[in-house]
């Protein structure tokens, strides 16, 4: 690491500890040429690639203004965005996986989102589920009545993936509310 005063190739760790709830490291670094101190963050990268081909890092700022959109007109805080963007990042973390589509991480989204409202994960699922009708709404809605505020740990773990369990349960749903309908 480079001294940033001195910019002198090597510098010496004198302080480590974890920080952001052990998602990362805050290093005390001092320089071994002019002696002044500084701090360092180190963090595990997790990348995401776009639907273009775009490999960017991961943001929790892109989480909070992707699920801002649904939660318009809702009773939902910044700090509520906030912590939902900490725990979807915690989510994909916990995979070990380093690298996700960006489809991926709107799955891992849909969980958090149901938990803090339902409107909005409505919302939200209706994008990344690909509602394509009214039955897939209902299909949403009637699991959603079936089960009330428990869904979010039905589907923990499935943050990474090909998303064939969402499809084969959207699909599912879909028959559902079809045949329903007949």
């Amino acid at each position: 690491m480079h001294c940033p005063f001195c910019r002198h190739p090597d510098s010496r760790v004198i302080d480590s500890r974890t920080a952001d709830d052990g998602l990362s490291i805050r290093r005390r670094r001092q320089c071994p040429e002019c002696g002044r101190r500084f701090t360092t963050t180190e963090t595990a990268s997790l990348t995401v690639i776009k639907r273009s081909g775009v490999v960017e890092p991961f943001s929790r700022e892109k989480v909070m203004s992707g699920v801002r959109k649904a939660c318009q007109g809702r009773p939902v805080t910044e700090g509520d965005l906030a912590v939902l963007a900490q725990r979807v990042e915690e989510s994909v973390r916990s995979s070990g996986i380093a690298q996700f589509d960006a489809n991926e991480i709107g799955l891992a989204i849909l969980p958090h989102l149901r938990e803090l409202d339902e409107v909005a994960y409505l919302r939200f699922a209706s994008v990344y589920q690909a509602f394509e009708s009214l039955a897939d709404f209902d299909a949403a809605i009637a699991e959603l009545r079936a089960h009330p505020g428990g869904a979010a740990e039905a589907h923990e773990g499935e943050t990474r993936g090909t998303g064939e369990h969402e499809a084969r349960a959207h699909d599912h749903g879909r028959d559902a509310a079809r045949a329903s309908e007949e």
